[in-house]
């Protein structure tokens, strides 16, 4: 009686090894970004207590400048941060710059996203992340706020402007 060998070659074992690493070679960099644009999301999350204080004082006083230029003009004494943010402020009158600390993926540690106040025509509030080359203000018929300081570029465009929200157009 002839007996049966079962198993796998070793041309097969190998075929299935080469077919893993192809798979986490895609994978391993697509889920990085995932993990940076995580990251970078925070900020977007921690400027809202800003925002709504700007708000504020903006329809108060019809200016971006004194007294709604500082995070202590709105009353806000303490730092405020997150995980992966250092810290969160006015950088100048109706814009908000976020600073990604050393907790954060190397690719944005120490680097800034900007954001900048715009009203629309009935004077609501929109906050854009802009680089000054952005058409979101254009096409969403906004006109920066009065006191406001032109768009400015955050460095974590120049670092990809993939990790970037999707409003950061």
């Amino acid at each position: 009686m002839k007996s049966l060998q079962k198993g796998f070659t070793l041309i097969e074992l190998m075929i299935v090894i080469a077919i893993i690493g192809i798979l986490a070679a895609i994978a391993i960099p697509a889920y990085q970004n995932y993990t940076i644009r995580a990251q970078v999301t925070e900020g977007s999350s921690l400027i809202g207590g800003l925002e709504t204080a700007f708000d504020e004082c903006y329809a108060d006083h019809g200016t971006a400048a004194a007294p709604c230029a500082t995070n202590t003009d709105l009353g806000v004494t303490s730092t405020i941060s997150g995980t992966y943010v250092s810290s969160v402020a006015f950088s100048a009158p109706g814009q908000i710059t976020v600073t990604y600390g050393p907790n954060a993926n190397a690719n944005i540690s120490g680097k800034t996203v900007v954001w900048t106040a715009y009203s629309s025509q009935n004077g609501d509030i929109t906050w854009v992340c802009d680089d000054a080359t952005s058409t979101v203000a254009t096409i969403a018929n906004l006109n920066m706020v009065t006191g406001g300081t032109a768009p400015a570029n955050g460095s974590v465009y120049t670092t990809n402007p993939a990790y970037l929200p999707n409003i950061c157009d």
